[in-house]
């Protein structure tokens, strides 16, 4: 069994990891190439702020990780890869169920791979955006992610 068939399994535990219970956040989907996740969450009293809309913590929580999950399990162990920072901007009240689809291109992961191995270290920045049922974009996010080869040793010029 192949690194990313394992996590691939594995995935469906994350729904059980307590920040995502707690928050009602669930993966729907994950594809064969770990490439793209889709996340939902439905408005419950527990994740309701004093408005009675989606919390804005529990709309960044579901956004979190996934970007740093694609490239990990596509480069794999000979990278380090960490969240830096990130962006989200609220723009319409959550209401109801809110997805959030997370998405890196097999053509622009093996970019990331092709400069880490030459320059050794570097940051990408990626875009999400999280939708009502209706379609209607209710959060933006701007994610950064930091990637590093492990014994990355430089060329000599």
């Amino acid at each position: 069994m192949t690194l990313k068939e394992k996590w691939r399994k594995k995935f469906k535990f994350i729904n059980w990891y307590f920040p995502y219970l707690f928050s009602g956040i669930k993966i729907t989907e994950v594809d064969q190439e770990i490439t793209r996740i889709v996340v939902e969450m439905k408005l419950k009293w527990f994740n309701r702020n004093m408005v009675g809309t989606h919390f804005g913590g529990s709309l960044y929580a579901m956004c979190d990780p996934h970007f740093m999950f694609i490239i990990m399990m596509n480069l794999g162990g000979e990278y380090i890869v960490w969240d830096k920072s990130a962006k989200i901007e609220f723009l319409k009240p959550g209401k109801g169920t809110v997805k959030g689809i997370f998405e890196i291109s097999l053509d622009e992961i093996q970019k990331i791979k092709e400069d880490i191995d030459e320059i050794g270290k570097n940051t990408y920045w990626f875009k999400a955006q999280v939708k009502d049922e209706r379609g209607i974009i209710v959060a933006a996010l701007d994610k950064e992610i930091y990637v590093r080869k492990k014994n990355f040793t430089p060329k000599a010029s």
